[in-house]
């Protein structure tokens, strides 16, 4: 899991889920005028709100954040983790709702009249606010470019190494003079990677010119195939150094940590190593 692939967005989805867990510990009741000796009981006393809330908002949120933090999407049932993280957060929001409203349960309105039960605790309301805030985090974060912005932005680097020496921080930490990607400083009649050998008289393209350069993406964005189809081979995750091998109009071609390599169609706001 790379923590930093993980968004602004999902930085408040972790808080909530830490402010839910908090609440689970305090009153889910509220009754006016009792004792101090009484000891109402906390968010775990109630089945329905230990299932509907809290547990539902803790794996939602847990999937969120998971599901962000894979280097390639997990589906189950068609949907991918994010999603269903997101449903249990909206589900955990409206059982929490369902619950400040009636927090008895029904039980007040046997034998009696309907207002003399209890009203809804301190915890039960911070549980509320807590899904409110999940569930509006999980659904808006793919939408909202401040939410997509990285939680832990990518460090620069502090002692630029030449491509092809041992970086301090292994692969994916930029250098400061890059040789062509495949060729051997000093030896000429190299090619550019993925180049091929002009024939007499052919026009010099463009791509000759390239030189390959360690990038970082400011929201995670996917890679294509090389071949032009529009099937997402990778992400590239915020706060990782990636390789830019050769130039296609204003998409790049890259090489993730693992090899493979693909189209970025998006190099908006990319930051250069």
């Amino acid at each position: 899991m790379n923590i930093r692939s993980l968004t602004r967005g999902d930085g408040v989805v972790i808080g909530a889920a830490v402010l839910l867990f908090i609440a689970s510990f305090l009153d889910l009741y509220s009754l006016d005028g009792a004792p101090d000796s009484i000891e109402l009981p906390s968010l775990w006393g109630s089945g329905p709100v230990v299932l509907g809330v809290i547990l539902a908002g803790l794996v939602g949120a847990a999937l969120v954040v998971v599901a962000r933090g894979l280097s390639q999407p997990r589906k189950v049932a068609g949907l991918d983790l994010g999603q269903f993280g997101a449903a249990f957060a909206v589900f955990a929001a409206w059982s929490a709702l369902g619950n400040v409203f009636d927090p008895a349960g029904g039980t007040n309105n046997v034998g009696g009249s309907a207002s003399a039960g209890p009203d809804a605790g301190t915890g039960l309301i911070l549980a509320l606010i807590a899904t409110v805030i999940m569930a509006v985090a999980a659904i808006a974060t793919p939408l909202v470019p401040a939410l997509k912005g990285a939680l832990v932005p990518a460090p620069r680097p502090a002692a630029p190494q030449p491509y092809g020496a041992q970086p301090q921080g292994g692969y994916g930490y930029p250098g400061a003079q890059q040789q062509p990607y495949g060729g051997q400083p000093g030896q000429p009649g190299q090619q550019p990677y993925g180049g091929q050998p002009q024939q007499a008289g052919q026009q010099p393209q463009p791509a000759a010119d390239f030189s390959p350069f360690w990038f970082a993406v400011p929201v995670p964005r996917p890679l294509y195939a090389e071949d032009g189809s529009q099937t997402p081979i990778a992400e590239l995750a915020p706060g990782t150094w990636y390789l830019a091998v050769e130039q296609r109009g204003p998409a790049l071609v890259a090489q993730t940590q693992d090899g493979r390599r693909g189209v970025l169609q998006d190099t908006s706001g990319i930051q250069r190593g």
